[in-house]
């Protein structure tokens, strides 16, 4: 699948972590929210995931098929490894993850590759790197879904990445109803969440909101 910005901006993170390691109620929760309009998963097993290897291989077989079936690109976070195995259409890489010129070099043009970039340095290193496709910037605000995430960059700031970024770039952390607009009117080309969807009370009116924002 070939990248296209408009694929950021309604863009589900998540792992059985985010749903207290219950694959079958992941798998439910991912699904609705690929049929209520999500234009993006990545496959995020981190933190407290109690999966091996062998099945975060046989999970991601399943989101793959699931992908296909509702036409959204599957992207794996890091692993490049995992996602050559499960054929995923991106792969995402934090600036303490696996260095990035290692990734671009394995996967080569398989895939898309995202690049986590938070000081105005980073963004511009990632202007330089013909290979990013996008760049995710975050957190935004405090978050409790990444235990090891970075101080919250604010609005200003993120407003200041986006503009000199050559690459779109999709904003993460902390992103709720409440904030989730003006986010948006930074100018970012999307909404990376995690506990705003997995959380929800209501899913799919969550996830058509976050859509609407773009129809705008």
């Amino acid at each position: 699948m070939m990248f296209d910005p408009k694929m950021l901006q309604v863009y589900l993170v998540g792992g059985t972590q985010d749903v207290h390691n219950d694959v079958v109620k992941f798998l439910e929760k991912v699904e609705l929210a690929m049929k209520s309009g999500i234009t993006a998963f990545q496959y995020r097993e981190k933190g407290n995931s109690k999966l091996r290897p062998n099945e975060r291989v046989d999970l991601g077989l399943e989101l793959r098929t699931l992908c296909t079936r509702y036409g959204i690109p599957l992207i794996v976070d890091d692993d490049y490894e995992l996602a050559q195995q499960i054929n995923a259409d991106g792969v995402h890489v934090g600036q303490n993850d696996t260095k990035i010129e290692q990734v671009s070099v394995a996967v080569g043009h398989q895939m898309f590759i995202g690049y986590s970039c938070n000081t105005p340095e980073q963004v511009e290193r990632a202007n330089a790197m013909n290979f990013v496709d996008y760049i995710g910037c975050g957190p935004v605000f405090p978050t409790k879904s990444k235990p090891d995430a970075d101080t919250a960059i604010g609005i200003n700031r993120l407003e200041r990445l986006n503009m000199i970024s050559e690459r779109p770039v999709v904003a993460i952390g902390g992103i709720n109803e409440e904030n989730m607009k003006v986010v948006h009117d930074t100018g970012v080309a999307g909404l990376a969440v995690i506990s705003l969807v997995f959380d929800s009370k209501d899913l799919a009116t969550t996830v058509k909101e976050m859509k609407n924002l773009y129809k705008s």
